[in-house]
């Protein structure tokens, strides 16, 4: 029961700066790319990359501390149902292009970012 309670309180944290960040893109850089969510996906991954590596050092995060952290923020600052629906409303707006453009800089960039968070805390 702790676990779930560190994972919701986590999430609800996650989803809270995902929210105010997506509104500060949207607020700032209005556009018709959702530039909100490749932030905080990139974001995201770099950070889920940096919680990784640390959690896997000798002296590495508790299970608590993982579980909050990776699966709480991380799984509710992350928003990969928002990029599909929202790569979705760009094909429904015939916006092709920028659905490809998107759909590529967000998987591609997230992996890149994971894996250079990650090697940084190996170093």
């Amino acid at each position: 029961m702790r676990y779930l309670l560190l994972i919701g309180l986590g999430g609800g944290l996650g989803s809270m700066a995902r929210y105010l960040c997506q509104r500060w893109m949207a607020i700032y850089y209005p556009h018709s790319f959702p530039f909100g969510t490749l932030i905080v996906n990139i974001a995201g991954c770099f950070l889920i990359g940096i919680l990784w590596g640390l959690s896997l050092r000798p002296n590495g995060m508790n299970e608590g501390w993982r579980l909050f952290l990776m699966t709480g923020i991380c799984g509710g600052f992350t928003t990969f149902s928002a990029f599909s629906m929202e790569s979705l409303q760009l094909l429904r707006a015939e916006k092709t292009g920028l659905f490809m453009l998107y759909v590529v800089c967000s998987v591609i960039l997230g992996l890149v970012a994971t894996l250079a968070a990650f090697r940084l805390t190996q170093s």
